[in-house]
């Protein structure tokens, strides 16, 4: 077997695990995804700290680390393990989706930057941005919701009852 088929081999292989929901659910085996996702979380921290100049606190298991440079990251920020990088980009619905990618992490340890690499650079193609939510994570417009509808009231119209003359 020569490079290119070996290759050509590991490629087949990663479709197989990324196209497979089975294999998804299985893969990596725990102790590895438990260790790649506390080595990320390091990673996150021993990069953000000392860049961050703004605003550190968590949200649920996510530690948010602001004020970072915008070379940092792509896009509005990046978790990497359990530590959300960002310039400005840390309101409530980008944290709900940052949320997500933190249980990605968790599911797939050390695979996830792969994995994800392989989903995609579109995040409006890529599987772990639509399942984090692309309108939470900014990359749809948020869908309006119709107003609820207020039960109907009597007509607002005033009706007037005249005396009839006395006799």
């Amino acid at each position: 077997m020569n490079i290119t088929q070996a290759l050509g081999d590991a490629r087949d292989s990663l479709r197989r695990v990324r196209n497979s929901p089975e294999m998804m659910r299985t893969f990596p085996p725990g102790w590895m995804r438990a260790i790649g996702f506390e080595y990320a979380t390091i990673v996150g921290l021993t990069i953000g700290l000392p860049l961050s100049k703004g605003r550190i606190r968590t949200e649920g298991d996510l530690i948010v680390l602001t004020g970072l440079p915008k070379w940092a990251f792509k896009r509005g920020g990046t978790t990497v393990g359990r530590v959300y990088l960002t310039r400005s980009n840390d309101g409530p619905d980008v944290i709900k989706h940052e949320q997500v990618h933190l249980e990605q992490w968790r599911k797939y340890g050390f695979w996830f930057p792969l994995l994800y690499a392989l989903a995609g650079p579109d995040p409006l193609t890529n599987r772990f941005e639509i399942e984090a939510g692309l309108e939470d994570g900014g990359y749809l417009p948020k869908k309006k919701r119709a107003p609820a509808r207020r039960p109907r009231t009597q007509s607002a119209t005033a009706t007037f009852e005249t005396e009839e003359p006395a006799e």
